[in-house]
C-alpha cells in the first residue's frame, strides 16, 4: 500500500526520515521553514548542510508552505526542535483531519511547562492519533542505510503497529511499545547524561569515567520515570539504555561534542554555536531539574549538571562532588527505585 506522509522539518533527522520513506516509495512532502533551504533542496536533491552527498529521492517533495505540506496526507511527521514543537502544532492544528496520525521523532521536554511532546500535541490538538518514534538512531547513519533498531510507542496499540509497518524496512526495523511516558523520557533525558559524557571526555577522563555516568545516569532517568508513570522496563530499552549508548559514545552526538567542548573550557553558547545545530540537552537539563524537584527524585549527575550550565559552577568540582556522595549498596537503586535514595 502507498502512502502520503509530511515531515516537518528539513534538519538531519527530518531529512533521513524522508530518504527513508522515499526509498519506499512513499510519496513524502518534507516541510522546511526556510525558503531558500527549500529552493535549494529541490534543486541540489540533497540537504547540503546536514546530510552532504546523499542523494533525496525524486518523490520527496521539499516544501515551503505548511499547510500544503500536511494536506490530506496519512501521517504528519515532527521532525523539529522540541522547543518549536508548540508553534509547529499551533500552524496545523486547524489542518489535521480526524483519520491523520502524528508521529513525533523529537527528543525534548517543555521548559516552562514541563509538558512532554505527546501532552502538547494532545493539549493543542485533543483526541489526535499519536505515536513517539525514538531509538538510537543517527540521521547520518539512518540516511547511508546502516541498520539501525527503534521504538514505536503509542498509547494505542493499533496506532503503534500501522507506525510500525510504515516504517519498517530491511534496514530499519521497528518495535511497538505502550509506554509513551517512559520511550519520551528516556529519548529526552539520555541527552542529558550524554552532555555529562562529553564533558568528561573534554576534561581528559576515560572509559570507566564515562562508563559510571551511562550506568547511574540510566539509573536515575529510570527512577524519575517510574515517578511519573513509566514502566522502568522501558529504560532497559531501545529508547532507554539503546539511545543512551550511542548517544554518549558517538561522534555523530551533538549532545556529546557540546559537551566536550564545555568540559575543554568554552562557555556553553560558544559550545552551541560551535557544534551548529540545535543542542537539546542544555534546555532539556533544565527541564530535568525542574522534574526532579517537582518530583522530590534524586538525580544527582543532573543536579551537577545543571550547576555547570545554568550556574556557572566547576565541571572539576561537579565530579568530586559525585565522587564524593554517601556510601551506599549498589543494589538498593537497581531493586528500589525508592523515594528515599540518596
Amino acid at each position: 500500500m502507498s502512502y502520503k506522509i509530511s515531515i516537518l522539518g528539513g534538519g538531519s533527522w527530518g531529512t533521513a526520515l524522508a530518504i527513508l520513506l522515499g526509498k519506499k516509495g512513499y510519496n513524502i512532502d518534507l516541510w522546511t521553514r526556510d525558503k531558500e533551504q527549500c529552493e535549494h533542496m529541490n534543486t541540489a536533491r540533497e540537504n547540503t548542510k546536514y546530510l552532504p552527498g546523499i542523494v533525496i529521492p525524486n518523490n520527496v517533495n521539499i516544501v515551503n508552505d505548511i499547510e500544503k505540506a500536511i494536506y490530506k496526507n496519512d501521517i504528519i511527521v515532527l521532525a523539529i526542535p522540541s522547543h518549536a514543537v508548540r508553534s509547529a502544532v499551533e500552524l496545523i492544528k486547524n489542518n489535521v483531519n480526524e483519520g491523520q496520525v502524528i508521529v513525533n521523532v523529537a527528543k525534548g521536554i517543555e521548559t516552562d511547562s514541563l509538558h512532554r511532546i505527546s501532552e502538547i500535541v494532545s493539549e493543542v490538538i485533543p483526541n489526535s492519533k499519536y505515536a513517539v518514534l525514538s531509538g538510537p538512531s543517527h540521521a547520518e547513519e539512518v540516511a547511508r542505510d546502516m541498520p539501525t533498531t527503534i521504538v514505536a510507542a503509542s498509547n494505542d496499540i493499533e496506532t503503534a503497529k500501522y507506525v510500525q509497518d510504515i516504517f519498517m524496512t530491511p534496514k530499519f526495523r521497528v518495535y511497538t511499545n505502550p509506554d509513551v511516558i517512559g520511550v519520551e523520557l528516556g529519548g529526552s533525558l539520555k541527552n542529558v547524561i550524554a552532555l555529562g559524557a562529553g564533558i568528561s571526555d573534554g576534561l581528559g577522563y576515560g572509559d570507566n569515567t564515562k562508563a559510571a555516568l551511562m550506568n547511574r545516569g540510566i539509573i536515575e532517568i529510570a527512577r524519575l520515570g517510574e515517578k511519573m508513570g513509566a514502566n522502568k522496563m522501558t529504560f532497559a530499552g531501545l529508547s532507554g539504555i539503546g539511545d543512551l549508548i550511542v548517544t554518549c559514545t558517538s561522534k555523530h552526538s551533538r549532545n556529546r561534542r557540546a559537551g566536550i567542548l564545555i568540559g575543554k573550557g568554552m562557555k556553553v553558547e560558544e559550545a552551541i554555536d560551535s557544534v551548529g545545530m540545535v543542542v537539546e540537552g542544555i534546555k532539556t537539563t533544565e527541564a530535568a531539574y525542574k522534574l526532579s524537584k517537582k518530583y522530590d527524585v534524586k538525580m544527582p549527575i543532573t543536579e551537577e549538571l545543571y550547576g555547570v550550565l545554568y550556574d556557572g559552577k566547576d565541571v572539576k568540582k561537579s565530579v568530586i562532588n559525585l565522587m564524593l556522595r554517601d556510601k551506599k549498596h549498589e543494589m538498593e537503586d537497581i531493586i528500589n527505585s525508592g523515594d528515599d535514595i540518596q
